[in-house]
């Protein structure tokens, strides 16, 4: 088994959203208050949003599962807000298995794709 798979505890979250047409500005301005609540959380590695065309995607990282799902409980109500006028369109978490499984069950509505971490190193 690989070492890293096992002393890596980050967590991340890949979420992509098509943001209906006519709505980019509006997106964008929730973008700002997404980032800012998100900045009080003690376990977000980092949090930053890029566009293509009208496409969103959210890179974003957590000390652990811990960290990702009081994240996800903290941005609840922004995130309710943006998907009024955005489809989450793909949703990939990357991390270690032991994290992974404490994320399976309360993540398993939004219908992610897991991917389990084997291989790498962190500075």
């Amino acid at each position: 088994m690989p070492i890293m798979s096992t002393q890596d505890t980050g967590c991340s979250i890949v979420p992509y959203f098509k943001i209906a047409e006519g709505k980019t500005e509006e997106f964008k301005a929730i973008c700002d208050r997404f980032v800012e609540k998100t900045k009080t959380e003690p376990k977000c590695l980092y949090y930053r949003f890029s566009f293509w065309e009208d496409v969103a995607h959210c890179r974003e990282a957590y000390a652990d599962a811990e960290g990702l799902l009081f994240h996800l409980e903290n941005v609840g109500n922004i995130l309710n807000e943006a998907l009024q006028i955005a489809e989450l369109i793909q949703l990939e978490i990357h991390g270690c298995e032991a994290e992974l499984a404490k994320l399976r069950e309360p993540l398993a509505a939004l219908n992610p794709k897991f991917f389990v971490l084997e291989y790498g190193f962190r500075n």
